[in-house]
């Protein structure tokens, strides 16, 4: 009632109860009707009715035939059900309907949130989009979407769980869903991500405000395990993208891309690194430095690509040359071009993320390769300790993912080498 639902309470074993509360849901008119059944586990069979230590076990043999006499032996039912009528698309299909992306300026400052906000603004040119959003639409950009399309904008507050359940079933009745909150609230909904991945169903996820470059928020706010969890998800994509281009183009694909599609993105302004009409694909990178004399590849994604390329560039200065790769599409990974750089790069690697260090950007390195002949050896900066409170440069530093800490590893590296020779 609080909620303006009508509820009908009944007996669960009663067919004709459950059959009338049907019918009135059925003709309930406006309002959302809850049906109660109050059940009891095991009712009928008198050795378990009601009775702990029976939950998800199956009823032995001789106990099983015991239960089947009890509830009146072995029947045959069939039940005729009526056909639903032939009906028309929840939608007109519009396929891959052009769009006017967002475009940028090379060296502008531009949040990759804030991309994202201007990226499904865009393709809400297509009929068929659709955004939701967990009441935070103001901080991931998705607000834009609903000033230019608000019949399409569906507000779920602070309820991360039907945030996704609603996108699944806003998918199934075929438009392209965009769902998006701070990426440490979709763990609140992780089970929901699972069972959409089980489902194979469609549905595309933005998480902002990731890892500990959100500094002064302090370490309930950090995403720092979203990585791994979307990672496991069966059918997901997982992108983490380092600008603003690289964002637009890879929400894009996200509209083509089937199954459980997440992406990661900051809080924080950073330069644009790419020309608008720069390509992306699901399961590419980009190599940012190369050179004939590079001695060591680093690898980053999102904020720490651009810590990847200022230590490259200090270290060109004192006469090391690095390799440097944006590894945008976290999965599935761009093995060639890592296998790669290996092979070019004295099988040396730096992967550097802003992340807890297991299961995320250097995990999917390390396992892309751990079956080569000679997989590169990989010194990971990551996130191994309780992050603090603190300004994004400070926590970072702290947490050995800065531009700092990436030349050190590249000075540890090429001495350690200098000394097998």
């Amino acid at each position: 009632d609080a909620f303006g639902c009508r509820p009908i309470l009944i007996d669960g074993h009663d067919l004709n109860q459950i059959d009338e509360a049907l019918a009135e849901a059925r003709n309930g008119g406006d309002n959302p009707t809850v049906i109660i059944a109050r059940t009891i586990k095991g009712k009928g069979f008198s050795e378990i009715e009601n009775k702990d230590g029976w939950h998800g076990k199956p009823l032995p043999p001789d106990m099983a035939e015991r239960a089947i006499a009890e509830l009146g032996g072995v029947r045959d039912l069939r039940i005729e059900v009526a056909i639903p009528e032939p009906g028309s698309p929840a939608i007109t299909p519009d396929g891959k309907a052009p769009v006017d992306l967002p475009t940028y300026a090379v060296g502008d400052k531009v949040a990759t949130r804030k991309a994202y906000g201007d990226a499904i603004t865009a393709i809400g040119s297509r009929p068929r989009v659709v955004a939701l959003d967990g009441e935070v639409s103001n901080s991931t950009h998705a607000d834009e979407f609903k000033k230019a399309h608000p019949e399409r904008f569906f507000e779920m507050y602070i309820a991360e769980e039907q945030l996704i359940a609603s996108a699944v079933g806003i998918a199934v009745r075929g438009y392209i869903t965009f769902a998006s909150t701070f990426a440490a609230f979709l763990t609140r909904a992780y089970d929901f991500i699972r069972m959409a991945g089980i489902s194979e169903v469609d549905i595309r996820l933005s998480g902002s405000h990731a890892g500990t470059e959100i500094g002064a928020d302090g370490p309930s706010q950090m995403a720092l395990e979203d990585l791994a969890a979307m990672r496991a998800v069966n059918t997901s994509t997982v992108l983490y993208p380092s600008d603003a281009v690289s964002t637009a183009k890879l929400v894009d694909e996200m509209a083509r891309t089937k199954g459980i599609s997440y992406i990661r993105t900051t809080r924080g302004a950073y330069p644009v690194l790419y020309e608008n009409d720069e390509p992306f694909r699901i399961g590419g990178s980009k190599v940012l430095r190369r050179s004939d004399g590079d001695v060591v590849t680093l690898i980053g994604a999102g904020v720490t690509l651009h810590a990847c390329l200022a230590a490259a560039d200090r270290l060109a200065k004192s006469g090391v040359s690095v390799r440097v790769i944006d590894c945008y599409s976290v999965k599935p990974i761009d093995v060639a071009t890592l296998r790669e750089a290996s092979a070019q790069t004295k099988r040396s690697f730096i992967v550097v993320e802003d992340h807890y260090a297991w299961g995320g950007l250097g995990a999917a390195v390390m396992e892309a390769l751990a079956e080569d002949a000679e997989p590169p050896t990989v010194e990971h900066l990551a996130v191994r300790t309780l992050p603090g409170s603190g300004s994004t440069a400070d926590v970072m530093a702290a947490a050995g993912i800065d531009e700092a800490a990436v030349v050190e590893a590249v000075k540890r590296v090429t001495e350690a080498t200098a000394e097998v020779r």
